[in-house]
Parts: C-alpha cells; sequence; structure tokens
C-alpha cells in the first residue's frame, strides 16, 4: 500500500498487513511521520514529535495484535517515559517536565504492539470542550479549519480524521472523548467506569468522572483496542466486572430488538436543530433495523446536577493545580494558567471539604436515581445528540478579555450538556458519527447510553450502525 492507501486504513487493517508481511512496523510508521508532516501545520494536531523513537520502537516492535501500528498519545491523562507531558500548561512547558515512567495505559498499549509517533494538543488541564490552548494554539477542524475539533482529545480527534494516524488516546471527564468523535466525523467510546485503569498515578480523576480509552475511525478498533487496555490493576480502588467475550466479538453480532429512549432537550442548554435532526434520523434508521425508539428519559435529567458537577470539577482543578506546583517546583501563579483555570481553582479554594464530601454523596444519589431508567423502567439505551450544538467557530469559546470569563464559561456548556451527565453516573457512552450538517457540511455525532458494564450492547448496535450507513469512505477537507 502506499503512504496514501494507508491514510484511511484503520488500525485492524494495518496490523494486519504486518502480520501478512505486506508492510512492516517501519514501514507504517514512516507513511504516519510523512502523513503528520504533510498535513499538521494546517491542523497543528501533533504537538510533540517523536518521529526518531518511534523509527526505533518499530525496528523493535513486539508481536500483538496491533504490531507496528502508529498511534497519538494525548498530552494530558498519560504519562510516556521520556517525553514531554505538560497538559496544555505554559507553567510545565516553561519547566521542561518529561514523565519519566510509562502510564499502565500506555504500557498495555505498547504490549499490543501500538508504535507512540507523537503527542497530541489539548485544552489546558483539558477543562474546555475546545482544543485551544495558549501555549500551543488553537487545533483546526479537518472537516472545516475556522471551526474546532472539539476537547478535550481534539488533538487526537483531529490526528485521526485528517488520516495522520488511525487511534488516537483519549480521555473523558465530562464528554472529552464524545465531544471531539462527534465533532471530527469518528467513532467514539466512553467505557463504564473503572473498566480502564488510571494508574499508577492516579485512582481516579475528578472524583471518578474520567475514563479513558481512544477515538478511532471503526468500531473494531474501538472495541479491539479496549479489549487490550482493560482490566483491574494492583491498587485500582475500584473496576467494571470482566466482559464474559472479548469486545471484538461483538462488533458483527446482530443485536437483538432493543427499546430505546430518545431525548433530543437538555435543561442546561438549548438544542440546535441541527443536533435534533441527528438525533430523530438516527432514531429511524434504529426503527429500520429492527429496534423499537419512544420519546423517553430519565427523569432525573430534568434535576439540576450542575451544583455538584461544578463543585467537583472546580476542587480537582486545585489538585491539578497542586500536582504542577510539585512538577515545576515552584507555586503557580494566576500568571501561569489561563484565566478560566484560575477562575475555576477560585472556586475550589472556596469550596469546604465538608462541601465536597457532600457534593460526591448527591453524585452518588444522583446516579442511583438515573440507574433506576435502565434497571426498572426496561428501556436497553438512550440516544440523545452528541453535543447541543454543531462544532463552534476557533474562538467561540476562549476568554478575550477580563470581563470575558463567564460568557466563555457559560459557551462551553452547550457542548457537555448531553454527555456530562454519564460521566457522572459512570456508565458506557458512545459517539456514532451518522450525520452532517445541512450549512456547514461539519460532523454532528449522536450519543447512545448503556447500562454500566454494557460495552458489549454498545459495540453490537455501534456495528450494526455502521454497516447499516458505513463512514469509512469520508475525508474531511484536510487529509493526508
Amino acid at each position: 500500500m502506499t503512504e496514501h492507501d494507508l491514510a484511511f486504513v484503520d488500525a485492524t487493517t494495518q496490523a494486519e498487513l504486518v502480520r501478512s508481511g505486506d508492510a512492516t512496523p517501519v514501514e507504517l510508521v514512516d507513511a504516519a511521520i510523512a502523513r503528520i508532516e504533510k498535513v499538521n501545520s494546517e491542523i497543528n494536531a501533533v504537538i510533540h514529535e517523536r518521529f526518531d523513537r518511534a523509527r526505533d520502537d518499530a525496528r523493535a516492535a513486539i508481536a500483538g495484535p496491533f504490531t507496528g501500528v502508529p498511534i497519538v498519545i494525548k498530552d494530558l491523562d498519560a504519562a510516556v517515559a521520556g517525553e514531554p507531558c505538560h497538559w496544555g500548561n505554559k507553567l510545565l512547558r516553561t519547566a521542561g517536565w518529561v514523565d519519566d515512567h510509562d502510564s499502565y495505559l500506555v504500557a498495555k498499549l505498547r504490549a499490543a504492539g501500538f508504535i507512540v509517533v507523537g503527542k497530541a494538543n489539548t485544552p489546558e488541564l483539558g477543562l474546555q470542550p475546545t482544543t485551544e490552548p495558549l501555549v500551543y494554539g488553537p487545533t483546526h477542524n479537518p472537516w472545516n479549519t475556522l471551526h474546532g475539533p472539539g476537547g478535550s482529545s481534539g488533538g487526537s480527534a483531529a490526528a485521526v480524521a485528517s488520516g495522520m494516524v488511525p487511534v488516537g488516546h483519549a480521555g473523558d471527564g465530562g464528554g472529552s472523548i464524545r465531544i471531539p468523535a462527534s465533532a471530527c466525523g469518528l467513532f467514539g467510546l466512553k467505557p463504564t467506569r473503572g473498566r480502564v485503569s488510571l494508574g499508577p498515578d492516579q485512582g481516579e480523576a475528578w472524583s471518578g468522572m474520567v475514563v479513558r480509552h481512544v477515538v478511532t475511525r471503526s468500531v473494531r478498533d474501538s472495541a479491539s483496542v479496549l479489549d487490550c487496555i482493560a482490566g483491574r490493576m494492583p491498587g485500582d480502588p475500584y473496576s467494571a466486572a470482566p466482559p464474559t467475550r472479548p469486545f471484538s466479538s461483538e462488533v458483527d453480532v446482530e443485536p437483538d430488538p432493543l427499546l430505546i429512549g430518545l431525548r433530543t432537550a437538555t435543561p442546561l442548554s438549548e438544542t440546535d436543530a441541527e443536533c435534533v435532526a441527528a438525533a430523530e434520523d438516527a432514531a429511524r434508521l434504529l426503527e429500520s433495523l429492527g429496534h423499537t425508539v419512544e420519546i423517553a428519559g430519565p427523569a432525573a435529567l430534568d434535576e439540576d446536577m450542575m451544583s455538584f458537577f461544578i463543585t467537583i470539577f472546580s476542587t480537582n482543578v486545585v489538585a491539578d493545580l497542586h500536582e504542577i506546583e510539585r512538577r515545576a517546583g515552584r507555586e503557580v501563579t494566576q500568571v501561569d494558567v489561563e484565566p478560566l483555570t484560575w477562575m475555576y481553582a477560585e472556586l475550589g479554594r472556596a469550596t469546604l471539604g465538608v462541601q465536597y464530601a457532600e457534593a460526591v454523596n448527591e453524585m452518588h444519589s444522583w446516579t442511583r436515581k438515573m440507574a433506576t431508567w435502565w434497571a426498572d423502567d426496561g428501556y436497553d439505551l438512550l440516544l440523545t445528540p452528541s453535543m447541543a450544538e454543531p462544532p463552534p467557530v476557533l474562538g467561540d469559546l476562549v476568554v478575550h478579555d477580563a470581563d470575558d470569563l463567564f460568557r466563555a464559561a457559560g459557551r462551553a456548556v452547550p457542548f457537555a450538556a448531553y454527555t456530562a451527565p454519564f460521566n457522572v453516573t459512570g456508565q458506557p457512552a458512545m459517539s456514532v458519527p451518522l450525520y452532517f450538517s445541512a450549512v456547514d457540511n461539519l460532523p454532528i455525532g449522536v450519543q447512545l447510553v448503556a447500562d454500566h458494564e454494557r460495552e458489549d450492547l454498545l459495540v453490537r448496535v455501534a456495528g450494526q450502525l455502521e454497516r447499516a450507513r458505513p463512514w469509512a469512505d469520508r475525508r474531511p477537507t484536510i487529509h493526508a
């Protein structure tokens, strides 16, 4: 295969080329590097190149399900030994922080045969659903470079969507896998809380709201990678029960007829007509495949969850700043972080310990209310838009002056309004790329949510949707 041909074949196919002898790991890595060099200047997805080390790793590639397949790692959420990790923060960049070990997730990716070719851009501390850190500049959406790729895994998503690599590592604390997957026309599965270890550096992040996985072009890649990285590690505070069989074996299984609730409104934000249309279109497709779709959803979604979400979110920002202080060797001041980050930290510092404890209890109580819809009401899945608005224009979600803080913070809400509730509950959820906006031809994903530990069901339905309406041949405006 030529470099151009490799740009849009998935990771599974690339690994098959190595196994068959039709390509070598070095050839796959060299082709990915050439693609990054070709288009990254227009997109700004890869901020730390790892090209020479990637070639060395490819020459010494170990046998695994993804031997020689190139991948990017988000510059947050996962340590890569010997590589920078700056969290979108200028103080860590100035300090020249380099990780001295692999996270468990990265170690498992390496054991599967993946070759890390670079680190991908992220907003500061992963706090925004857009990828526009001041220290590294904005990442552009390959479908329309005036728009953003979502966040916080926007660099990874843009790299995959543009054909640089077939897989990008991602983390999700309020939608940061599903939001960029939706914005970039990719498949993004957020696993169940505890499915993927956050160790050895963390037991949990954002009080259990953060999970980690990847963004991909194909359902089978996502399922197969999850097989590689899932599983309890020593010292993990909790974990999801192991599946009865590999997630990859579910991709081609036709699901039984399901009862699916459809919800296209959220008390957190108005929902754009294009996003409503995307969800309704998906409902019709699901009905044509034999499922029953009803206007329904958990009643708890109409309750206010933002008060306890913000308490947990903001106090964890303070904890992240303390970790930056430890790494940088000095106190973090207001000039060391972006204005929104400092505002959230100030909220966190004003929170009493008992208020934090009460917020965690409220989170758990609200989760139990949500769970009854799946446990008692007989529904298998919930269908919603992935975002309440199409991908925003770059600059719309960032702070422009001192008086702009609350506007910028408020503008972030529509992009996480449908995703964040399921970081609170810890349920598995996915964004599926089935729709494009009529005006700008931008991807608009739809979200499907399953009961706890039912990634198998999501993978089956995603595979069914992918077969019914394939998306693999789509090409963004900027591509390798």
